[in-house]
């Protein structure tokens, strides 16, 4: 009878170092395969399973696809490719991103969860936002096991945060220096014979769009209705698969977002369209100036007045958003909303 085999762990910023830790103290006869996902840049080159390697018992590479889930081994999701599993082997795939990510840890946990059920294991560890918490939800689903770093504990307590406040029933709230020991118990413990709780076909649905499954990427029908928001990705219609107090939409080509990380992109949009608004305004004046210039040079004091008025109106302008633009890092961007429709209110930009 196996035990809890699949191990799943999610991680973000302070993430190298909660890794570096957890894998240092796991011995090396683990009962149990771990697959991380970690959230890096697309473009860039992970060092990631050296450093792991280096520091524990047990073997780390970054996984390929198609490639035999063993015990014992660590997979790493190599830049740029969501990590999948499929029953005994793993997929590597560039679906679309999801929570802007990509690797993302909700693409891990939902697989796993589908293919293998209470055998499963989710982790979240330290990180900024929200990713985890959706995937985190299905390994629930599933009856497998939850597992998340104290918030307290973490060097980023805001994916900790996210799964406590929206995750039922998680089985371990822990600091990191007790998590190994915890995963080799669940490791060695037997699972339930029970028959399994049916995937959903959200689950179902969400799992194939990650594998960019173009039969599911055509449908018409969506488990979901639509949102009044735009997808930040690609600007399609986002539909509303929230599932109690878990906010969650996803747009027909599949871009993924929960609720914080919606927010977060919702408020870098606003802030690059105040640095084009600032812009445009600095051009205004500058363009006027000059006009108002060359209406002087030709005697045509009144409209020079006009042009010297409308630079002077645009620099207000100008001020007024670039102070909105320095505050951004003393406060919630999401503020900077009001501060814009206070900014249009003076004058149409």
């Amino acid at each position: 009878m196996p035990g809890h085999d699949i191990i799943v762990v999610g991680a973000s910023a302070g993430g190298v170092e909660a890794l570096t830790y957890l894998v240092k103290h796991l011995p090396p006869d683990l009962n149990a395969a771990i697959l991380i996902v970690l959230h890096v840049p697309a473009h860039g080159t992970s060092v990631l399973p050296r450093i792991l390697e280096r520091a524990g018992n047990l073997p780390v590479s970054h996984a390929k696809n198609g490639e035999e889930i063993r015990p014992g081994q660590i997979y790493v999701a190599p830049p740029d490719y969501h990590l999948l599993v499929k029953p005994g082997y793993i997929l590597l795939t560039r679906g679309p991103r999801e929570n802007s990510h990509r690797p993302a840890i909700d693409p891990l946990f939902r697989s796993a969860a589908r293919a293998y059920g209470r055998r499963v294991v989710g982790v979240v560890l330290t990180g900024v936002l929200d990713d985890g918490t959706a995937g985190l939800k299905a390994v629930k689903t599933r009856n497998g096991v939850a597992v998340v770093q104290h918030p307290d504990d973490a060097m980023y307590s805001g994916m900790p945060r996210s799964a406590i406040a929206n995750v039922d029933a998680i089985d371990h709230i822990m600091p990191l220096s007790e998590i190994p020991a915890a995963l080799v118990v669940l490791a060695n413990t037997p699972v339930s014979t029970e028959a399994e709780e049916p995937v959903s076909q959200e689950m179902e649905i969400e799992s194939e769009l990650a594998q960019m499954n173009m039969t599911v990427l055509n449908k018409h029908e969506r488990p979901a209705k639509p949102s009044p928001f735009a997808c930040p990705d690609c600007g399609g219609t986002l539909w509303d698969l929230s599932q109690g107090d878990v906010l969650r939409f996803r747009c027909r080509t599949g871009h993924a977002f929960s609720s914080e990380t919606l927010l977060a992109k919702q408020s870098d949009a606003l802030e690059d369209a105040l640095w084009i608004a600032l812009r445009a305004l600095e051009e205004k004046s500058s363009l006027s100036h000059r006009m108002a210039e060359r209406m002087r040079d030709r005697n045509h004091d009144l409209s020079a007045q006009q042009l010297e008025q409308q630079a002077h109106d645009a620099q207000q302008q100008a001020a007024l958003i670039r102070d909105v633009l320095l505050k951004g890092d003393g406060k919630p961007k999401a503020n900077m909303a009001q501060d814009f429709e206070d900014i249009a209110a003076t004058d149409n930009v």
